[in-house]
């Protein structure tokens, strides 16, 4: 660690020379620039660089390496461990790096590092082009897509990964270099799951497809009739087009114009369908789930960006969340999927969500480090409240999902799906064997493991 006067003249000379905005602990806005989506995170940088452009990431880079502070990256802030920050360390801020440049004539996008999804759909739906994305508009692209990045359209146009074209980035020792198919092909490899190990991502560019319609059938039903709702959303993605996807999650019923009044904050099943096709052709899909007993339903047309906003989560929440990738989705599996909503908490807004997989996902890449690619379907609990007094039974509840469903779980997962769950988790994020060539690769790119703050790949 530097000399506090060493250290007081490398702060105010990265305060002279970024572009963007600096703070530290004391600084107006300095608790606004730490804040980030999971309330559970409180941690205290020593510094927090807001960065303007990538000139402004390789002086902070630099900075931190003179003063031999570790560094944390925060694109959208949204993962559940808080990676995008640490105490006492450097981080560096992307979110004024947001601009999203489409070219429609090349289907392809580029996006900067700090663009959340809703950035990166708003700018793609006038031209009727879409891809990949989470299922939240606050969802940061980078390291959503650097993780795998699975969402709605998966299903027809693949993992997010399998729509990256190139990265350009910023490494541990302050160059810019790029990665694509035919520059650095290693690190490009690397960076198809092997998240923010390996350097900064400026920015990132994406194939783009044509998306002229997307529609949606929303249904909500009693608890009691969630096993049938789960078979038959089951057999209804199985039988039908891969531009079919959505889930069945178990809920608090919202405040919602379309939920009846007394059933507000109480206990629901709710069976999303999407589509990316015509309405038409969605409702012939949809027409089991609507034949079941319901209480509410909403189905037609909707804007896909708006979609993604469906189910964003209010700030300043406390998120505990994992996953487990299935095997299949047989009847015995339903039937204990359903049992755990029984202890579900309810009031809070915690969710108990199986989707299906299958389609462009499985037929993707099989040499990229996503293993979880294989698996038909995934269950994701996904705790979600506000007092501090919930903390243990909702961690527990998630949990207690993961127990239940392990007879049936292929031991893959997408790493952006859950927390700090250990080095064996990691593995299982990325593969066995892919884990070791990441290792080697992680050794030449950050050998002091400068990057750690994520799902971290120590070097070889």
């Amino acid at each position: 660690m530097a000399s506090l006067s060493k250290a007081g003249a490398a702060l105010a000379a990265l305060r002279e020379e970024l572009t963007g905005e600096v703070f530290a602990p004391g600084d107006p806005g300095y608790d606004e620039a730490r804040t980030v989506f999971n309330a559970m995170i409180d941690r205290r940088p020593a510094v927090i660089a807001r960065c303007a452009h990538d000139d402004d990431v390789v002086r902070a880079v630099r900075f931190a390496r003179e003063l031999d502070l570790p560094v944390a990256v925060r694109g959208g802030g949204h993962s559940v461990a808080g990676q995008a920050l640490c105490d006492g360390g450097l981080v560096v801020d992307l979110r004024r790096m947001h601009e999203v440049t489409v070219h429609p004539a090349a289907e392809a996008v580029r996006i900067g590092g700090g663009a959340t999804m809703s950035h990166l759909d708003r700018a793609t739906q006038p031209f009727n082009l879409a891809t990949t994305g989470g299922r939240a508009s606050t969802t940061g692209v980078g390291g959503f897509v650097l993780g795998g990045g699975t969402g709605w359209l998966d299903r027809c146009f693949g993992l997010a990964v399998d729509n990256l074209l190139g990265v350009e980035l910023v490494t541990a020792d302050g160059r810019r270099i790029h990665a694509n198919a035919d520059e650095n092909p290693d690190l490009f490899w690397a960076l198809h799951g092997g998240g923010g190990n390996f350097g900064i991502a400026t920015a990132i560019t994406l194939e783009l497809h044509e998306l002229p319609e997307f529609c949606i059938a929303l249904v909500l039903y009693q608890p009691e009739f969630g096993p049938e709702a789960v078979r038959t959303f089951r057999d209804v993605i199985e039988a039908g087009p891969v531009e079919a996807s959505g889930a069945v999650i178990y809920l608090t019923a919202p405040p919602e114009d379309f939920v009846p009044p007394h059933l507000v904050g109480t206990l629901m099943c709710g069976a999303l369908l999407t589509y990316a096709g015509s309405e038409s052709d969605m409702r012939k899909i949809a027409e089991p789930l609507l034949a079941l007993p319901h209480e509410a339903e909403v189905v037609g047309a909707m804007p896909y960006a708006d979609v993604q906003c469906m189910i964003d989560d209010p700030p300043g929440m406390r998120n505990y969340w994992s996953a487990e990738y299935l095997t299949g989705l047989p009847n015995e599996l339903v039937e204990v999927f359903c049992a755990r909503a029984d202890s579900l908490p309810v009031g809070t807004g915690t969710q108990h969500a199986v989707f299906p997989q299958g389609g462009a996902i499985a037929d993707g890449p099989a040499e990229y480090p996503v293993p979880y690619r294989d698996a038909p379907w995934g269950v994701h609990p996904f705790g979600i409240w506000a007092d501090p007094a919930d903390d243990e039974r909702c961690i527990g509840w998630v949990r207690d999902v993961r127990t239940d469903v392990q007879p049936w779980s292929t031991g893959a997962v997408y790493l952006n799906f859950i927390g700090d769950e250990g080095a064996d988790r990691v593995a299982a994020g990325l593969g066995r064997e892919n884990t070791r060539r990441l290792a080697e690769l992680k050794r030449a790119y950050d050998p002091d493991n400068v990057f750690r703050f994520n799902h971290n790949i120590p070097p070889a």
